[in-house]
């Protein structure tokens, strides 16, 4: 098994400013344009995590909160919120910010990214540090065990 790491060694921001082809007829952002850049994002905090190739497995859960127009900066925020064996849960944190640097946020997902060989077969993922966790961090994990239980129960169940 692959050494553990702490939740800080995958954390990942990446910005965004949106541009005029990026909005819908409403003068919002296309709600598939931020999906690509959630799946991006996730992508890069899984490879940091396992030092390897990654797949989306799932997308869990996609809360639009809020809207976000043509030229503002977008930061998603992603960071591991739980390790099963060859996957990964990943919370993605969607923020507008202002030129003063505050945030608001507009979207929360949670996505699954499993590490992969060269042949596409899943792979063990290193674990985390449970002691090296915050409050808050050990919370999203406990959180996160229980998301990872139902989706073994929805796939048992056909979905």
């Amino acid at each position: 098994m692959k050494k553990e790491k702490q939740i800080s060694d995958s954390y990942t921001e990446q910005v965004y400013v949106i541009r005029s082809s990026q909005i819908n007829g409403y003068g919002r952002l296309f709600g598939g344009q931020l999906m690509q850049w959630i799946d991006e994002t996730a992508g890069v905090v899984g490879r940091r995590h396992c030092e390897g190739t990654v797949t989306t497995a799932a997308i869990d859960t996609l809360n639009f909160k809020g809207p976000a127009y043509q030229n503002d900066m977008l930061v998603l925020v992603g960071r591991i919120t739980y390790i099963g064996r060859s996957s990964m849960e990943i919370r993605i944190d969607t923020y507008v910010e202002d030129p003063n640097g505050l945030r608001r946020s507009i979207n929360r997902a949670y996505v699954v990214m499993v590490a992969i060989d060269e042949h596409g077969v899943p792979v063990t993922v290193p674990g985390l540090k449970y002691d090296t966790m915050s409050v808050s961090e050990k919370a999203e994990w406990e959180n996160g065990k229980k998301r990872y239980e139902l989706r073994k129960k929805r796939k048992q169940e056909g979905f």
